[in-house]
């Protein structure tokens, strides 16, 4: 890979919705980067609890530190990470990655995305765990949902909106807390669709489009990121797993905080 592949220009979004109490921790994750060449971006999705307000500060606390926001009134966490995207590729990002404001990326987490893209990926899919340092699980619900993501990641590809001749790429299970694209496959693609998180999974969407195009998706288990457990702890991971499977539950409260 040569010019600016090789040295990616890399953009890093975080669409967020009312994420005032925890959004810090994240960005002191990001903060921490073992590289640090990358500018983040928060897009504030119309919140109400001054998580604009948040992320400014920190920027403020950190003058060194490449943090901008912008805003999308629109809400919906497609319509967010897509405003983010279309954002940074026009600042000049060649290639953006997501992770989300309940998730604390691991140091290295950055370096190793770009380590993917130089090894010829152009989507990733990192891995995902569970943060223990806000909602905490315990030893059989731990087992039980690893047992049920594993189960999900083999079946994925065999469901019936996973398969077809339009696709030229294998299907890889992604989550949107931890994915990125060169920016050449995201305006390609169409992007994240513009839709609510009530609608359907947008980064299963996304992943859908791409490989319509033959990209070269990774799973890479390098790229690591900790994601909270609060979603589960309210839904209880029977809902939790139905409503990740194309909305199979529908919780009466989408939005955990």
């Amino acid at each position: 890979m040569t010019g600016a592949a090789s040295s990616p220009c890399l953009w890093v979004v975080i669409p967020c919705f009312n994420e005032a109490r925890g959004l810090g921790a994240t960005l002191s994750a990001l903060r921490a980067q073992t590289d640090a060449a990358f500018t983040l971006l928060i897009v504030d999705n119309a919140s109400t609890d001054g998580t604009r307000a948040v992320a400014e500060a920190f920027a403020a606390a950190h003058a060194g530190f490449a943090l901008h926001c912008i805003d999308e009134p629109l809400k919906g966490t497609g319509a967010a990470a897509d405003t983010g995207f279309r954002h940074a590729i026009a600042a000049g990002a060649t290639h953006v990655a997501r992770t989300d404001a309940d998730c604390l990326p691991a140091p290295d987490w950055v370096a190793a995305v770009k380590r993917a893209f130089a090894e010829g990926a152009t989507c990733v899919a990192g891995r995902i765990g569970l943060r223990d340092d806000d909602c905490r699980l315990g030893p059989l619900e731990h087992a039980l949902l690893w047992s049920i993501s594993a189960l999900m990641a083999t079946v994925a590809p065999l469901l019936p909106h996973n398969r077809g001749p339009q696709f030229r790429s294998p299907y890889v299970m992604a989550g949107g807390g931890n994915l990125a694209l060169t920016a050449g496959l995201y305006l390609a693609s169409g992007g994240f669709p513009r839709i609510a998180i009530e609608q359907d999974n947008d980064d299963r969407l996304l992943v859908n489009r791409v490989r319509q195009l033959g990209a070269q998706i990774r799973r890479d288990r390098r790229v690591v990121v900790l994601q909270s457990a609060r979603r589960i702890k309210r839904y209880g991971i029977r809902t939790t797993v139905l409503w990740y499977w194309s909305r199979k539950a529908r919780p009466a409260e989408v939005d955990i905080r």
